[in-house]
């Protein structure tokens, strides 16, 4: 089975920086990617909901024969990777803010966090902001609005500036010195928070950290493929292709399908 792919689900093109991060450490494994664009973003549509389409996306990605599965998606691994360990034989990996992180190095004591309304509300994140953020002040900013212009095409816009602006406001006020991004489509907004952010602001994700735990998984029950046999990268989308195409590998295999 080590020759068998990781798979990857989100909400839409956004989980694509967590398979970039993955890649980069792991370029002998191939993978699937389902980009679920046509019911982004999951934010707003509740736990219930939320569980309900991720066992969706797992099911294809198992019976496509993948054998580890990482939910791309911080809204869906909040509200319902508990609920998938318990009921796949697979292990998932899944993704959540980093505020611990950013809450121990924090100098200001002030933290500023853009995630979706999903994820703010989930039981996770706020077990997480009381384990690690009880003497940091917490400056929580739903992305409203983000998801769906990046998942159009309109990552650079306008609209984007000035939604960015109006987030960025009241962290700013606050003196925060770590933003943490809640979102896996909020990496490919790292260039322009950085032009709207003065230079002591320091921005952080959870790519890298997710790309290493899935190694470490692999490794631990002896998963990992590590031989030099050229990998397939696929992509599968139930929206428009034209979006997902800007944001993988030229060499990957794009796909519509319905699911």
């Amino acid at each position: 089975m080590s020759k068998n792919p990781i798979g990857l689900f989100d909400s839409g093109v956004g989980g694509t920086s967590i398979f970039k991060d993955l890649h980069k450490l792991l370029p002998h494994e191939s993978t699937i990617y389902l980009a679920d664009s046509a019911n982004a973003p999951y934010g707003p549509k509740g736990k219930n909901w939320i569980i309900e389409r991720s066992i969706v996306n797992t099911e294809l990605l198992l019976s496509k024969g993948c054998k580890t599965i990482v939910i791309a998606c911080n809204t869906a691994t909040t509200n319902a990777i508990k609920v998938l360990r318990n009921n796949y034989n697979v292990p998932f990996i899944g993704i959540e803010p980093a505020i611990k992180p950013a809450s121990l190095k924090s100098k200001t004591r002030a933290v500023g966090i853009l995630a979706t309304r999903g994820t703010f509300s989930s039981e996770l994140f706020r077990k997480s902001t009381k384990l690690y953020c009880s003497d940091v002040f917490m400056v929580e900013q739903i992305g409203e609005g983000i998801v769906d212009l990046i998942e159009v095409g309109k990552l650079n816009s306008p609209e984007m500036t000035l939604l960015l602006k109006s987030y960025l406001e009241p962290m700013l006020k606050a003196n925060i010195d770590y933003l943490v991004l809640g979102c896996t489509h909020y990496p490919y907004l790292i260039p322009q928070l950085k032009k709207l952010l003065p230079k002591s602001v320091k921005i952080i994700d959870s790519g890298k950290a997710v790309a290493n735990q899935t190694e470490a998984v692999l490794r631990a029950i002896h998963l990992l493929n590590e031989t030099i046999k050229e990998p397939k990268l696929q992509f599968y989308t139930n929206g428009e292709t034209s979006v997902l195409e800007t944001l993988v590998p030229k060499k990957a295999k794009i796909n519509f399908l319905e699911f």
